[in-house]
């Protein structure tokens, strides 16, 4: 039961609460996957990881009903890239439902989609079944790895075992990186005016 509520947590977290832009939530339900002890707890852990995702979809679809476009300006948006909130937005003008679908599938994209989505006033019947069939696609992958990694006996072997939190370790600092980055070279330090100076036997410009 403890692994089951963990998973809707880490996926209500990832998709509605922005978890996913500084950590790869997806390595956390691949552990818990790994961990389950038969089928019946995998199909569980499946099903409420499927229901956190899709549950974080729809608290996002709220805040950009809600907020509207102005959204883009937001605190919020400015902490989870702006660059993502226009991708996202103009996958939203080309394609709806199937924005919304395909971008649980991109790491990038997906945690603003919803917002975008409510902002963009997709139709809800639209939004909910976009939702629902990525997030048990996104579920039945994740969970699939971790059930496939337990079941080659790989985990067994401590120094595999370490290599692969390396790697989870280094995709987190990779993505606060370019985060930073691009934060940064976003905005800019203007330059301050200066005033001319006038020299001995000139006029100063007007």
């Amino acid at each position: 039961m403890t692994s089951v509520l963990l998973g809707f947590a880490f996926a209500l977290a990832e998709s509605g609460l922005g978890l996913g832009a500084f950590f790869p939530g997806e390595v956390a339900i691949s552990g818990l996957a790994a961990g389950a002890h038969d089928h019946l707890a995998l199909i569980a852990l499946g099903v409420a990881v499927a229901l956190g995702a899709t549950a974080g979809d729809h608290l996002g679809y709220v805040v950009g009903r809600l907020g509207g476009t102005r959204l883009r300006e937001s605190r919020l948006i400015a902490r989870l890239g702006v660059a993502r909130w226009d991708k996202a937005a103009e996958l939203m003008q080309r394609r709806g439902f199937w924005a919304v679908l395909a971008s649980r599938l991109l790491p990038l994209v997906r945690t603003v989609m919803p917002v975008v989505a409510g902002a963009a006033h997709l139709r809800y019947p639209a939004f909910a079944a976009a939702s629902v069939l990525g997030a048990l696609a996104w579920s039945g992958v994740w969970v699939g790895a971790g059930a496939g990694l337990a079941a080659s006996g790989i985990l067994g072997h401590p120094w595999v075992i370490a290599g692969v939190l390396t790697v989870g370790l280094v995709a987190v600092v990779v993505r606060w990186l370019l985060r930073h980055g691009r934060s940064h070279a976003g905005d800019p330090t203007p330059t301050p005016d200066v005033e001319p100076v006038a020299t001995p036997g000139t006029l100063p410009c007007s």
